[in-house]
């Protein structure tokens, strides 16, 4: 067996290497001076990689000039170029930075002209030494994989080994891979068959963790917590990242939490627990709130997911931000079972969230409009509801939403109902009701 080891710049990924925190901006590329104050702040937050959306060409020159300035000022975290759809942009990014992100099945509909087109991509990424990441998201498959396998765990493992073996092929091993979801029983069972399939191949190649569109708060945290830490627990995951719709350098010390817990640098603050049944009462003496919501995430989440138990209570305390002990009491015991739960797929007592972190694609002001929303629908249950930031990539990646919203920029949203449109050009003003509106007259009817 052949575990790979990846060098993205000075930070080996994979092999037995600790596990490498990453994130991304959420400003534009075009916006040099905000992107390049943005990924210091990352940095000195511990971000380990920093990911930088590139939506076409026009933006590799941009994307060059961040490079230009952070190592001027003395920055050298490697930096990774998020591509969508553009074989082209991609191959040009190459030339440009440590890594490039890509999903190969997306640079063309024709599944063979894809192949091609990455042919020529691993070829200048092997010219540069640069390192690449095949990257699937859940509903962003192509049509090729989809139509043999459906929208499934096992399509996105088929479909990352398709890629991986034409990597083998051309000699090219400086590959991370990802599966990523928002769906997090989805998420786990997908690294799960492409780690068995890797293992069965004989090349393992270093994997990159992470639940796409976790949404943010409590629920984001817990959500990631969950899935993320299944996986590590079980020896899948070489960097990670948790995607919160929030200030992304607020997801640095949940994914450093994940890091260092799973290599054996942090332990939970469990004090006690007692199993009745399919049920557990677990007691926790925690310095924070975040780290009780963190830990009692690892704890129970891949025995919930994996339906080893049905319902956990807490009890115990944490410190709140003075220093004074807070109680554990039945009503917050009650909020993180239930948040607990529908992280894990196993109830829902509230409408389910996804919504992307944002990015240089992102076309209004994501965190606000996600706030909104939840504000106008959070009486409502039994709804999947999706805010995405652009029109690019929301539609596709949104793929367990009954409803999403869509940012279309110049001040509209798009509404849709599952993967149609049903309005286009709403303005932002207007769009959180009459996405109310719409999901209530589905239910009467």
């Amino acid at each position: 067996m052949e575990n790979r080891t990846v060098h993205v710049g000075k930070v080996p990924i994979g092999g037995g290497h600790p596990i490498v925190v990453q994130t991304m901006c959420n400003t534009h590329t075009n916006d040099v001076e905000g992107t390049v104050a943005q990924c210091i702040r990352m940095a000195e937050a511990g971000a380990e990689l920093i990911r930088i959306t590139v939506p076409g060409l026009p933006e590799v020159e941009p994307l060059r000039e961040i490079r230009d300035r952070l190592r001027a000022a003395g920055v050298d975290t490697p930096l990774v170029a998020d591509i969508h759809f553009s074989a082209e942009t991609a191959i040009a990014a190459a030339a440009v930075v440590e890594k490039v992100r890509i999903n190969p099945g997306n640079f063309h509909k024709d599944h063979g002209k894809a192949r091609t087109l990455f042919a020529r991509f691993i070829a200048v990424c092997k010219e540069h030494g640069t390192a690449v990441r095949v990257g699937l998201n859940h509903g962003s498959l192509g049509e090729y994989i989809t139509n043999l396998y459906g929208n499934t765990p096992l399509a996105m493992a088929k479909a990352a080994m398709e890629w991986l073996e034409m990597c083998i092929g051309n000699d090219f091993y400086d590959v991370v891979v990802s599966l990523k979801a928002s769906n997090t029983p989805v998420m786990v069972e997908a690294y799960r068959r492409l780690s068995q399939m890797m293992q069965e191949r004989g090349v393992v190649f270093p994997v990159h963790v992470g639940v796409t569109e976790a949404g943010n708060g409590d629920a984001g945290r817990i959500k990631s917590c969950v899935g993320i830490s299944t996986l590590l627990s079980e020896g899948i995951g070489d960097t990670v990242r948790v995607s919160l719709t929030e200030d992304p350098v607020r997801e640095i010390p949940v994914a450093r939490y994940l890091s260092d817990r799973y290599g054996h640098r942090l332990y939970s603050s469990l004090t006690g627990l007692r199993i009745e049944g399919r049920s557990a009462v677990a007691t926790y003496d925690a310095p924070s709130r975040e780290r009780l919501l963190l830990d009692l995430s690892c704890d129970f989440g891949k025995r919930l997911l994996d339906r080893e138990l049905d319902g956990v209570a807490f009890a115990g305390q944490y410190l709140d931000d003075d220093g004074s002990p807070v109680e554990i009491d039945k009503e917050l015991s009650d909020y993180l079972s239930d948040e607990l739960l529908q992280a894990c797929r196993r109830r829902f007592y509230r409408p389910e969230y996804i919504a992307c972190p944002g990015c240089g694609r992102t076309m209004y002001n994501l965190q606000e409009a996600f706030e909104t929303v939840k504000a106008r629908t959070s009486h409502l249950s039994n709804v999947v509801i999706a805010v995405m930031g652009c029109i690019v990539n929301g539609p596709g990646e949104m793929a367990d939403a009954d409803w999403g919203y869509v940012g279309e920029g110049n001040g509209k949203v798009s509404i849709y109902k599952g993967r149609t449109p049903v309005l286009r050009h709403v303005p932002e003003a207007e769009a959180p009701d009459r996405l109310l509106a719409l999901i209530e007259a589905e239910g009467r009817r």
